[in-house]
């Protein structure tokens, strides 16, 4: 496993890295006109415990979730990083700015602040991870654009699913590549997945009107 040290200098090389390939601006998200562009999402992201079939796991909460994360996520999906059938004709049919304003919707407010407050034991797996979304899941104080997800309360399911086709390389992104690899076995996958998911979290299924 990574050292602190080790965490450190990745966070650093992160931090450089996205400020070479971060998306050139758009303007300011809107949530009010998001909250209407999100009701194509509804079906999925807006019912409790939803579940994706083929596999089966819970769809994410994104409710307060970091609208820069949203942003990437959604133009991985688009590009075909991610693959998943239906997001990505969801994310293909989206604008820069259709992103911008969902993101922003979702998000509610100011980004989650990050805390040092731990509930539990931190696993041993779990230090590589630290570095970027923190040993709670939510994240750090250090400036990455954009901001890793919060993964603090997340779908269990979801997380080990998100994991694990990082580590099988179905999933493309330039850090987590690496990152799921230092997870050796499925067993720490589930170990960190139950981690993050235990701990207390603002995430929450986006119902519409949800505060």
């Amino acid at each position: 496993m990574l050292s602190r040290l080790n965490g450190l200098a990745l966070l650093a090389g992160m931090t450089a890295l996205s400020s070479i390939c971060s998306p050139a601006a758009h303007a300011a998200g809107d949530p009010v006109i998001g909250e209407k562009k999100f009701y194509t999402c509804v079906g999925c992201h807006g019912i409790e415990n939803y579940k994706n079939a083929y596999p089966d796991y819970d769809v994410p909460r994104l409710r307060h979730q970091n609208a820069a994360y949203i942003i990437s996520a959604l133009q991985e999906y688009k590009s075909g990083e991610r693959p998943h059938p239906t997001m990505h004709a969801q994310a293909s049919s989206l604008s820069d700015q259709d992103m911008e304003d969902i993101a922003a919707y979702l998000q509610g407010g100011d980004p989650v602040k990050p805390s040092a407050k731990v509930v539990g034991t931190v696993p041993a797996q779990v230090a590589p991870c630290a570095a970027c979304h923190g040993e709670n899941g939510l994240g750090v104080d250090a400036p990455m654009n954009p901001k890793p997800p919060v993964l603090a309360g997340q779908h269990v399911d979801y997380l080990e699913q998100a994991l694990t086709t990082y580590k099988n390389g179905r999933r493309k992104n330039v850090v987590m590549d690496g990152m799921a690899q230092l997870l050796k076995s499925d067993e720490d996958v589930k170990i960190v997945a139950a981690y993050f998911a235990s701990q207390p979290s603002p995430l929450l299924t986006a119902k519409i009107g949800s505060k």
